[in-house]
């Protein structure tokens, strides 16, 4: 007999939608199917055997992160198909800074109605940034929330889990005076401050379909762009180079970020005129008139990561991180000091 309750439906709980969704998303989850899946979509959980041929004391690894706020933009626009790659983007991107490469994801949709389209293009982004990041989209949930969501809103959120060999866990202690920092672009704004970014464009009330000279494109398009992924570039530079430090530059901007990779008594000294800034920070910070040091404290500003090598390898490292088509640059270096960050 097939699953139904006619209760729970006028309760506003559609057991079927959710059955439809999961057909319509089963595509997207096959694209991302690498070794080590041992278990189909629609279990209790989510199965992984990890290959750990090679690793002497493999460690695992795992972020857990959300899409926050940019979601309203998505949800204004009518546009779903992209904030599945922030979801994996935030978490994956994390996991690295530890030197681990990502094994699987799972994710969580909370939504006011439970649409199958809508969901099914939410888990398409998500199987797309799984892709970009080499892992696989094991499993997730769906919860349909009537009477706690309006129909329309949805929340997504979910987690990765890495391995690393512990003897190649990044570690600062090495840093010294002297060694590179290397700026990876970002794609934009990433998934970070989009509730001072909704209030300074007043998004609720905008046209965000109107392009945007300044931008090379509409309002709304820049907003939306994803989180760019950096896996496959920092574990090719960790391979090649004497990486001693990663920070993913999310929440914070770079004075709460930078230090994170930092020992006590080492200063990142970064040169602003080096980094390369995407217009849509200058208009941000234009119109809402907002101070540079705020700027840099709740946005990436055009960097996404730093990654810190010593100078002697850190032509191997821009080599390699170049070869995945990162763009890397050098924006500073490390110097002796107590403040943790210093723009100059």
């Amino acid at each position: 007999m097939e699953s139904f309750s006619e209760s729970y439906r006028k309760s506003g709980v559609d057991i079927t939608a959710g059955y439809k969704g999961v057909k319509l998303m089963a595509p997207y989850v096959a694209r991302t199917r690498i070794p080590g899946v041992v278990s189909d979509i629609g279990g209790f959980g989510g199965l992984f055997a990890p290959d750990l041929a090679g690793m002497r004391e493999p460690v695992l690894v795992s972020g857990t992160d959300g899409v926050g706020t940019k979601l309203r933009i998505a949800q204004l626009m009518d546009k779903h198909d992209t904030v599945g790659i922030d979801c994996v983007a935030m978490c994956v991107n994390d996991i690295i800074c530890c030197g681990a490469k990502p094994l699987f994801f799972l994710d969580y949709i909370a939504i006011g109605k439970n649409v199958p389209e809508k969901v099914a293009a939410l888990v398409s982004g998500v199987a797309e940034g799984c892709v970009q990041a080499g892992c696989a989209l094991i499993g997730g949930e769906t919860a349909e929330h009537p009477g706690v969501m309006d129909a329309g809103d949805y929340d997504l959120a979910g987690f990765s889990v890495g391995i690393v060999d512990r003897p190649r866990i990044l570690d600062s202690s090495a840093m010294a005076p002297g060694d590179v920092i290397l700026a990876l672009p970002s794609s934009g704004i990433h998934s970070n401050g989009y509730s001072l970014v909704r209030k300074v464009f007043h998004v609720e009330h905008a046209d965000l379909s109107i392009h945007c000279e300044d931008l090379g494109q509409s309002l709304g398009e820049a907003l939306l762009t994803p989180t760019r992924i950096y896996v496959k570039p920092v574990l090719a530079a960790i391979g090649a180079a004497e990486v001693r430090g990663v920070s993913h530059i999310t929440g914070g901007g770079f004075f709460e970020n930078i230090p994170r990779c930092l020992p006590e008594g080492l200063t990142a000294k970064i040169e602003k005129a080096a980094i390369r800034t995407p217009p849509i920070f200058r208009l941000l910070q234009e119109t809402g008139r907002i101070p540079e040091r705020d700027m840099f404290n709740t946005f990436n500003m055009g960097v996404g990561m730093v990654v810190v090598v010593s100078r002697d390898t850190a032509d191997k490292a821009l080599a390699a991180l170049q070869a995945h088509d990162c763009g890397a640059y050098p924006i500073g270096e490390i110097v002796r000091g107590e403040e943790r960050v210093v723009l100059c």
